[in-house]
């Protein structure tokens, strides 16, 4: 099965590093990267820019469609990143997950690739 690691830090939580401790971090994520491609286990892995840049786009049937451009004043976390995972199963990724440098710092979720709708619900 595939699993996404998705990386949630506290928003503004980059700002406070010193250039030195963010580098030493992504230096980090990407070792731990590099192990689970040696394993067949990544598929994909990226990390995200920060909320300053990024927008909200809703576009509901017969309105208006609306963009709120960040940071976003509400969040107080935002996905700093991911890893895309393959041949694993949820005990694995829940184990590779705990294993991520980054649940020292952020929360690491785990989820399943799946539809969005398996036509199972009644």
């Amino acid at each position: 099965m595939a699993y996404m690691l998705l990386i949630v830090e506290p928003v503004g939580q980059r700002a406070q590093r010193t250039e030195a401790e963010g580098r030493a971090l992504y230096a980090a994520m990407q070792r731990f990267g590099e192990q689970l491609a040696a394993r067949n286990q990544l598929r994909a892995v990226e990390s995200l820019a920060s909320q300053e840049g990024a927008a909200r786009v809703r576009a509901p049937l017969g309105a208006a469609v609306q963009v709120v451009d960040g940071p976003f004043a509400e969040a107080k976390e935002m996905i700093g990143g991911f890893f895309l995972l393959q041949n694993v199963n949820r005990a694995q990724a829940i184990a590779l997950a705990a294993e991520c440098p980054a649940a020292q710092w952020a929360t690491v979720e785990v989820r399943a690739l799946a539809p969005c709708f398996d036509g199972s619900a009644a």
